[in-house]
């Protein structure tokens, strides 16, 4: 994995975003790492929102269907 150090990452921080790998990259300051950056998944974004309008819902999806007392 590549370490790149904290202010070389300000200075080329938009051509480092542009070209990031899938494992990323680690942030050092003084050697030490302090942050990784890595992509976001593509394919598990777009699974949100994707059954809009597929799906309906039957009754109640609140109720287990079993009528109960509470004073008993």
């Amino acid at each position: 994995m590549k370490k790149i150090d904290a202010s070389k990452f300000k200075e080329h921080s938009l051509s480092i975003l542009d070209s990031l790998e899938p494992e990323g990259i680690v942030i050092t300051k003084h050697g030490k790492p302090v942050a990784k950056l890595i992509p976001i998944q593509e394919h598990s974004a777009n699974l949100i929102g994707s059954m809009k309008g597929k799906i309906k819902i039957k009754g109640d999806i609140f109720s287990t269907g079993v009528r109960w007392n509470a004073q008993s």
